[in-house]
């Protein structure tokens, strides 16, 4: 018959195998758990990264927008400018010939 030292020896390799067991479970629950955590992670990378590349278009086009608005402004400024230019010139050549029938009426 076995000693009682020899069956508390087995005892005790039968539960820490069992605790081993029951954490080799634990850990593929855990592992699974992480895999799970990690799919979840990418599906929302690329989500974000989809959501980005948007945001980046959209950023060209507005960047774009205010480049032709900036041009059309200039352009209206421009026209502005040279319609004063017009003006003066109109002005200086009336007051040329107000100068000039004057001198004709006296």
């Amino acid at each position: 018959m076995k000693t009682s030292s020899e069956k508390e020896k087995k005892l005790d390799t039968a539960l820490s195998k069992l605790t081993n067991l029951n954490l080799n479970t634990n850990l593929k629950e855990n592992l699974q758990h992480l895999s799970h955590q990690k799919n979840q992670l990418e599906i929302e990378k690329k989500e974000i990264l989809n959501r980005y590349k948007d945001l980046i278009q959209e950023h060209k086009k507005i960047k774009q927008e205010l480049t032709n608005y900036k041009n059309k402004k200039n352009n209206e400024q421009s026209k502005v400018s040279q319609f004063s230019e017009k003006i003066d010139e109109l002005n200086q050549e009336t007051d040329t010939l107000l100068e000039e029938i004057d001198k004709w009426q006296m």
